[in-house]
């Protein structure tokens, strides 16, 4: 869904959690009972929209039934992934080294909205974390962001091999 809410956020939601339009976003109910709004990026407000119209299956209080119409689980959320893993893989093969889960999702929409510049007590609210000391992506920022990063500084004009003082200096250091 590409909202960083986690999976018992997502198996909650209900048809009337989801406003679409301006200012569209998810009502989730996190950690602690405690509830946010997630913000839905245009792609994700279009497959919401098709979504809604299509003919609900089993219980309609439920935005994400099961096959049989019940509430999903866990396992059949992390089922799905997989399923769509492997038809991604085809086109990608490098994703086949990669373990791909419910919660690498939510930690590379927090990647993303830290590489766009959001600032991380955002990302924080974002991710229903309750304090920004619980969102530690910039510790774990990947290798782009470090390159973005390090191409801004600027390297110390040095020689390369080993130092050797030239006699002054040694001179100097004998005398003290």
């Amino acid at each position: 869904m590409h909202t960083g809410v986690r999976v018992s956020e997502l198996t909650g939601l209900h048809p009337q959690d989801v406003t679409l339009g301006t200012g569209a976003h998810l009502r989730v109910v996190g950690k602690g009972r405690q509830e946010r709004g997630t913000p839905l990026s245009k792609p994700t407000v279009a497959v919401l929209n098709a979504w809604l119209r299509e003919p609900a299956r089993g219980d309609t209080h439920i935005l994400c039934p099961n096959a049989r119409g019940g509430c999903l689980s866990a396992d059949g959320v992390q089922y799905i992934l997989a399923q769509h893993t492997a038809v991604a893989c085809q086109t990608c093969p490098s994703l086949q080294q990669q373990r791909v889960t419910p919660h690498v999702l939510r930690h590379t929409t927090a990647m993303e909205l830290l590489q766009a510049g959001v600032d991380r007590g955002v990302i924080a609210l974002w991710l229903g974390h309750a304090s920004v000391e619980t969102t530690q992506i910039s510790r774990q920022a990947n290798l782009a962001l470090q390159e973005a990063i390090f191409a801004k500084t600027t390297p110390p004009d040095g020689k390369p091999g080993r130092y050797r003082p030239d006699d002054q200096l040694l001179a100097f250091l004998k005398s003290l």
